[in-house]
């Protein structure tokens, strides 16, 4: 059977993606790159917040248009694993639904639907084993220059707005042999540069070897030939220890370059979200980030119009963000989760108050990221090639910034590069958000 994937949400769900492909590719079936080439369809989607919901179920629609054409539908991912039995009875276009522990019966659960058409609907709990086995499924793209690896599933901060754990299970570390060879393979396949993901990537190791061990890990993935840069994302800040400080500072092959999800800066909404941090310690860990790594590009995440936030409490996540002057930042108004804590709360803000604190957030970050541009002018960069517009101009990334969220370089060269391609780019201008320049020799 030829089958096409849609895959909405985070890295994650597209690693999961991924591990479904090869688990299929093992069993005979064939994944095509089109929803017209396909004898079934697989919608992955994200149920995290209100708007991941909403496309989900629009993407979920669109596919169904395809039924027409008498191809099968089968939705999967974190909207089925919290809503399986309502998606179930309220969307009969779908052919079956499946959550996100149960990919390796997904070939035979295809089969069946050929032999018998009948509906079915599979969400299991979370085992063990089906993570070790991400490095033997995992489908590697043709062109994989750049991707992320997922060092753990699953999560046990219990943040009170927040369904994942829920949703993914409690937190579980894969072995580090395993992630080690899945990385092996990526860097044999030509991948430069490994995005290294989890719920929290600093808690990894705390379950498996009773301490955290990303600093090992990342002694371990830097020593890969062909890896080039190496990146880390969802680091929870009471878990970035001295250790990872140095590692990080030491290999040459780790990004200076951290995303640290803080969602508020305001001790009292911070303990009210069950965040273990303080504004003091975050203040702390920056202090030694940047002490350590002077060109350190900090991301994190901002919630504005938690449930209680008054005007004073969104003026100090101001004012911190206008003192720590965060490289990258990203925000949204906060969601009310059902099954949540924070859900049950009767004082929620309402969402004019939540748009407008989040339009003058982002307002802020415009300007201090613009600010934060401007001094790049005149500097040389290393810049990994990502795409080439239609007018022959390149598309890339600093190390400085991720995949998909972070800024982009545009340089014009005289050479012709593919993706993956890492080249010294003069920055001529800078924006709010972007770059702009050449291809200079390197020296």
């Amino acid at each position: 059977m030829n089958v096409y994937f849609d895959t909405l949400g985070c890295l994650k769900n597209f690693n999961d993606s991924d591990m479904a492909m090869g688990i299929l590719e093992k069993r005979g079936h064939h994944i095509v790159h089109s929803p017209e080439e396909a004898d079934a369809i697989v919608v992955n989607t994200c149920g995290f917040i209100d708007d991941a919901k909403k496309e989900s179920i629009g993407e979920i629609f669109d596919m169904a248009a395809y039924k027409e054409q008498g191809k099968k539908l089968i939705v999967s991912g974190c909207l089925v694993q919290r809503y399986s039995e309502e998606l179930f009875k309220e969307i009969p276009e779908a052919d079956g639904f499946i959550g996100v522990n149960d990919y390796e019966k997904l070939p035979e659960l295809l089969d069946q639907l050929q032999k018998d058409g009948n509906r079915f609907r599979k969400v299991d709990e979370m085992e063990k084993g089906a993570l070790e086995e991400e490095n033997r499924y995992r489908k590697i793209p043709e062109t994989v220059y750049s991707t992320s690896i997922r060092i753990a599933e699953g999560c046990n901060n219990r943040c009170t707005y927040c369904i994942i754990p829920a949703i993914r299970g409690p937190y579980r570390s894969r072995s580090m042999e395993s992630i080690v060879e899945e990385a092996e393979r990526l860097a044999d396949a030509g991948c430069r540069e490994l995005n290294v993901i989890a719920q929290d990537t600093s808690y990894y190791g705390k379950d498996l070897y009773g301490k955290p061990m990303l600093a090992q890990l990342l002694h371990k993935l830097a020593e890969i030939d062909g890896i080039q840069w190496i990146r880390i994302l969802y680091c929870y800040e009471e878990n970035i220890t001295d250790e990872l400080i140095q590692t990080m500072a030491e290999e040459p092959k780790i990004c200076h370059y951290i995303d640290v999800p803080l969602q508020h800066s305001n001790d009292k909404v911070l303990k009210e979200m069950n965040r273990r941090s303080t504004q003091e310690s975050i203040r702390n860990t920056i202090r030694k980030l940047r002490e350590a790594m002077p060109d350190i590009c900090i991301r994190t995440t901002m919630i504005v119009g938690f449930p209680g936030e008054t005007d004073e409490e969104f003026a100090d996540l101001m004012a911190f963000i206008r003192e720590i002057r965060f490289s990258r930042l990203g925000a949204f108004t906060y969601s009310q989760e059902e099954g949540t804590p924070a859900a049950e709360r009767k004082d929620q803000i309402p969402e004019d108050v939540k748009k407008e604190r989040l339009d003058a957030l982002m307002m802020e970050q415009m300007q201090i990221s613009n600010e934060e541009n401007q001094k790049l002018v005149g500097k040389t960069m290393d810049v990994m090639v990502d795409d080439q517009d239609d007018e022959g101009a390149y598309i890339g990334r600093t190390a400085y910034d991720a995949p998909e969220i972070d800024n982009s370089v545009i340089f014009t060269s005289s050479k012709d590069h593919k993706p993956g391609d890492i080249v010294k780019v003069r920055i001529d201008a800078a924006f709010d958000y972007d770059l702009q320049g050449a291809e200079v020799e390197a020296e």
